[in-house]
């Protein structure tokens, strides 16, 4: 339990550091437009709006963070919003170590734009995962929190979709550590 106390914190402490889901502010919008939450550092931390890539569907989007925190009323419609292990040679986030994201496949009928609830899950190899040989992970030392196995591949195969995630967790390969952390972003179907 201690562990998964610590992730938790962990995984929230990235989503404030990393950028991984800033309030839009208008003086963004003066200063060239959106960037990539990547590049923002130093005081334009939570003052300016960014973008990182996810996956969706083994496909990379484009995702528009809109808060750092959702502070509405239900959050009974809330879709995952998975962190993990860089899935190609350049991560898609980068603090406190390289990871990049997973959210569930895009939505048909209004041409892949849409504006939804996520709530925040870290994914790690499981034990089982780790001693069968079936989980690769990527371990990576957190400051605070020592080395975690972060879940790269699972049976050789890319993490780049959200059912994939949620079937080797369901076969005990993978570890989902809910953060507790709601977000609201868009997700366009352009990069």
């Amino acid at each position: 339990m201690n562990l998964t106390r610590r992730l938790t914190q962990l995984v929230l402490a990235s989503a404030v550091v990393a950028g991984l889901a800033l309030a839009v502010v208008p003086a963004a919008l003066a200063g060239g437009g959106l960037r990539n939450c990547v590049d923002i550092t130093g005081s334009q931390i939570n003052r300016v709006g960014c973008w990182e890539n996810v996956w969706a569907d083994g496909r990379q989007y484009r995702m528009t963070f809109s808060n750092t925190q959702y502070k509405g009323g239900d959050t009974t419609d809330v879709d995952a919003f998975y962190v993990l292990a860089p899935q190609t040679s350049v991560a898609q986030g980068a603090l406190p170590f390289g990871h990049d994201h997973v959210v569930r496949d895009l939505p048909q009928g209004n041409q892949g734009t849409y504006s939804t609830k996520l709530r925040g899950y870290f994914v790690l190899c499981s034990e089982q995962g780790l001693v069968s040989g079936a989980c690769e992970p990527t371990m990576s030392v957190v400051e605070g929190f020592g080395t975690v196995p972060v879940a790269h591949r699972v049976n050789g195969a890319p993490l780049t979709s959200a059912s994939s995630i949620e079937s080797a967790a369901d076969a005990g390969l993978l570890m989902l550590i809910d953060t507790g952390a709601v977000i609201v972003a868009t997700t366009t179907a352009s990069r």
